[in-house]
């Protein structure tokens, strides 16, 4: 298995796609494709990976990715449901519809942006999910017209956050696209275990030196800081119900010691446990 190149064929209708996604939980492939892609989480929570970020998703999260960005979507647990509105478009479609240099300069600046990912936040986001509300249900020239609603509003916008690193390149072969979905789909169902090192070699026939080599190579990032990304971020849906204990959440994210767990958790979230916790609570935006 391995990441798939995705190729979407629009439909006559016009030059952007609408997905709409209603299901048990999201468990599509690690991909990506030749077109810009606008994902608006309606409903569910769980790991995302783009690029070299590893991160958790929530309802109402809307990022912006560009082609050729390998991203996938997973949910952390059977849910009820989830829901996404997904809008897929051609990096050049704005060129068809205009001429004016600023407007363009503008679009192309957001889309040389989002090569890392773009994760809106604030009134930008708002305004975009009440827009992106009625945009599957609009027809013609109706569903064009809320499209280029949404653009407007995020390319006039700074806020967002970048989710890949300046230094992410998308690097994969065939043969080395295969062994690292191998290793993220094993580790996506796994991390809430002790995974020895020689176990996700093994997956890829290697050695654990020439592993470490080979998917910081790939990743940007070493093994155990991406397993680490893995299990705090998990962490950090668990911290939002009040009724769970820290020390329950450090056993059930993966960590033998509450020692280990608070370390990892301050170096890649920048607080505590308990810091974090408090901050959900005091209404911060997460």
């Amino acid at each position: 298995m391995k990441p798939q190149f995705v190729d979407i064929i629009f439909s006559k209708a016009g030059k952007i796609q609408v997905k709409k996604t209603v299901k048990s939980r999201f468990d599509g492939p690690f991909h990506f494709h030749h077109l810009c892609e606008l994902v608006w989480v309606e409903e569910g929570f769980g790991t995302r990976i783009v690029g070299d970020s590893v991160s958790n998703f929530k309802k109402n999260d809307l990022v912006l990715m560009a082609p050729n960005l390998p991203h996938i979507w997973r949910s952390d647990a059977e849910l009820d449901f989830v829901k996404s509105t997904t809008i897929y478009f051609d990096p050049d479609f704005l060129s068809h519809l205009t001429d004016e240099t600023a407007t363009l300069d503008r679009f192309k600046q957001m889309i040389q942006k989002s090569r890392r990912g773009m994760l809106f936040h604030g009134e930008t986001r708002k305004k975009a999910v009440k827009l992106l509300s009625k945009i599957t249900e609009a027809e013609g020239i109706a569903k064009i017209i809320d499209f280029l609603k949404v653009i407007d509003l995020l390319t006039a916008s700074g806020e967002f956050s970048a989710l890949a690193t300046v230094l992410y390149n998308n690097r994969y072969d065939e043969k080395d696209a295969g062994r690292i979905f191998t290793v993220y789909q094993h580790l996506l169902k796994n991390f809430k275990r002790d995974i020895p090192l020689k176990e996700v070699a093994d997956l890829c026939h290697m050695t654990t030196n020439s592993f470490c080599r080979f998917f910081k190579s790939r990743t940007n990032k070493p093994f155990t800081r991406f397993l680490n990304e893995l299990r705090i971020g998990y962490a950090c849906e668990l911290l939002q119900d009040e009724t769970q204990s820290i020390s329950a959440i450090c056993y059930e994210c993966g960590y033998n010691t509450t020692a280990n767990f608070h370390k990892f958790f301050k170096q890649i979230q920048h607080t505590t446990p308990a810091g974090y916790r408090k901050w959900i609570q005091d209404g911060q935006t997460v």
